[in-house]
């Protein structure tokens, strides 16, 4: 029978968040592995409260509506890692979560394929004017008109931002018998039949229908804006299911009221209700061949579990073997478990010469290095060091001393 492996912080004290009705997956996964003292909160808390929450919590794991501020990871002393149970990372501020050795993770594409299918359902919802047919027949009237109703085939769809979604949109689309076009900031391998278009203005003005699929960034805030939008073709389709600041809302309104655009699909928003049942206000409300849900593009049943698996798997092995694949913010390293020996974590400020302090001060207090991996990024360094079990305790006082250290831990 194998023999249980001590760890240098037992599993029932290690004190585990969870907020926004992150999927219960998440908490199995945790129990199963021994972890008892989980907690799971359905809301999203303000800053303020989680400070006050924060300071006793080794891991904490988020969704979108929560934002973890400096002022939050200032209060946060034990945690040693966030998970952000979604594709984003931007309601975190890495920076400080970098300088504070605090790892954080995200699930980058458990959820590709719930948002791909939206997009392809809403194009075909649209490009038929369903839901004007869907208001009318609600309202009492027989609306039977083919009249600006299309088929996808032969249409040209246009994906700005060729990355994980939008990649998988493409090949949705053609299975469709669509001409696919794309636009990326960076140069991508197109999929299938897919043509890349060197301009945004060049795809505006060929597609039927424009997708958008990038992150939020200084240079993708209103991307789509009152210029942009003069290059569309006439009756045109705008779908946006990737962040709520790429779109100027207010010129989009103006587009589809003078029927220069025919109709959009929204999910995302400039500034969204904190919670389930909270008042909802757009610019885009009442108007014609428009949808707009609240910010569900991923959130199908298969997307929660599947982020559910990913990020906790990837907190586990950051939390019980220094694995650090997928971090933002912690340096990307992975090293074999080293029979015989204990592992220690090192974080610290990338400054010339770590490296040597910390093998110097071992060696000198005779304290052998059984395995050793040093990884950087332009902040900090991380460290994995499997040391004789018998001096590992003292090798972590020690490793605490060097100058630069953010964190040291004791791994097992």
């Amino acid at each position: 029978m194998q023999k249980k492996k001590l760890t240098s912080y037992p599993k029932e004290k290690i004190n585990i968040l969870f907020l926004e009705n992150i999927s219960d997956v998440a908490v199995q996964q945790f129990a199963k592995n021994g972890y008892k003292s989980v907690r799971k909160i359905n809301a999203a808390m303000s800053e303020a409260d989680l400070i006050k929450e924060i300071k006793n919590v080794h891991l904490l794991g988020i969704r979108s509506k929560t934002n973890i501020t400096s002022n939050v990871l200032q209060a946060a002393t034990k945690l040693q890692a966030i998970g952000c149970f979604c594709i984003g990372v931007n309601q975190v501020d890495l920076k400080k979560a970098t300088a504070s050795g605090v790892a954080v993770f995200n699930a980058p594409y458990s959820n590709t394929r719930s948002v791909a299918e939206l997009v392809i359902g809403s194009s075909i919802m649209l490009i038929r004017k369903i839901t004007d047919k869907n208001k009318a027949a609600h309202d009492g009237i027989w609306l039977k008109d083919a009249s600006g109703s299309h088929e996808l085939r032969g249409k040209t769809l246009g994906i700005v931002g060729y990355g994980n979604i939008g990649s998988q949109v493409s090949v949705l689309a053609e299975s469709l018998g669509m001409k696919v076009i794309f636009h990326d900031t960076e140069t991508k391998l197109p999929l299938g039949n897919a043509v890349s278009c060197k301009t945004l203005k060049e795809l505006l003005q060929q597609s039927d229908i424009v997708t958008l699929h990038v992150p939020e960034l200084k240079t993708t805030k209103n991307l789509i804006n009152k210029t942009n939008l003069r290059y569309f073709k006439k009756g045109a389709v705008l779908i946006n299911y990737a962040r709520g600041e790429v779109v100027d809302l207010k010129s989009l309104r103006t587009s589809l009221l003078s029927s220069a655009l025919s109709g959009a699909a929204v999910d995302v928003f400039p500034v969204e209700p904190e919670k389930n049942g909270d008042v909802f206000t757009t610019v885009l409300q009442g108007l014609p061949n428009v949808i707009l849900t609240p910010h569900i593009g991923g959130s199908t049943q298969e997307a929660q579990v599947n982020i559910g698996i990913d990020v906790s798997n990837k907190l586990f092995n950051y939390l019980e073997k220094g694995t650090s694949i997928g971090s933002h913010t912690v340096p990307a390293l992975a090293l074999p478990p080293q029979e015989g020996a204990h592992r220690i974590l090192h974080i610290h400020y990338n400054r010339p010469g770590v490296l040597s302090q910390i093998n110097t001060m071992l060696s000198k207090n005779n304290i052998n290095i059984l395995g050793q991996y040093l990884k950087t990024n332009e902040d900090i360094g991380y460290v994995v060091l499997d040391v004789d079990m018998h001096l590992s305790k003292n090798a972590a006082e020690l490793l605490k001393k060097v100058k630069q250290t953010i964190k040291v831990r004791l791994l097992y």
